[in-house]
């Protein structure tokens, strides 16, 4: 059952792929933070997937995140999130991202519950109205 409380855990190392100058968000090899909020981002989504039918998934809508320090490559990025509100469909995140010397983001996130089926079909029903 889906509740408030639920947490996740997610890690990722930083390479040479997702740094700023990769992914073209800064010109600094140091962790980026769109790879932080991905992160963020699927921290979230799969703490609440074992909650939902076969047929339902999440979709972010909005963040709202801090980056606050740079992490180099090399160093492990743990990513926690907690689901803090629900309301509907409507689902609130609380997350923070850690290398191994502290903080280094923080924000809230919220997700969408969808039906996979029904959000796909109406996605690309777009292509027939051009």
């Amino acid at each position: 059952m889906l509740t408030t409380g639920i947490k996740g855990v997610k890690t990722v190392t930083v390479n040479e792929t997702n740094t700023a100058a990769a992914m073209g968000s800064g010109e600094l090899g140091v962790f980026a933070t769109p790879a932080m909020l991905a992160l963020m981002e699927a921290c979230a989504a799969e703490s609440v997937k074992p909650y939902l039918d076969a047929d339902s998934s999440t979709v972010g809508i909005s963040a709202n995140i801090q980056h606050v320090a740079a992490t180099p490559v090399g160093m492990t990025v743990t990513c926690e999130s907690e689901l803090v509100a629900i309301d509907g469909r409507k689902l609130v995140f609380k997350l923070t991202a850690r290398d191994e010397s502290g903080l280094i983001g923080e924000g809230t996130h919220e997700r969408f519950i969808i039906s996979k089926e029904k959000f796909v079909s109406k996605t690309y029903a777009k292509l027939n109205k051009q």
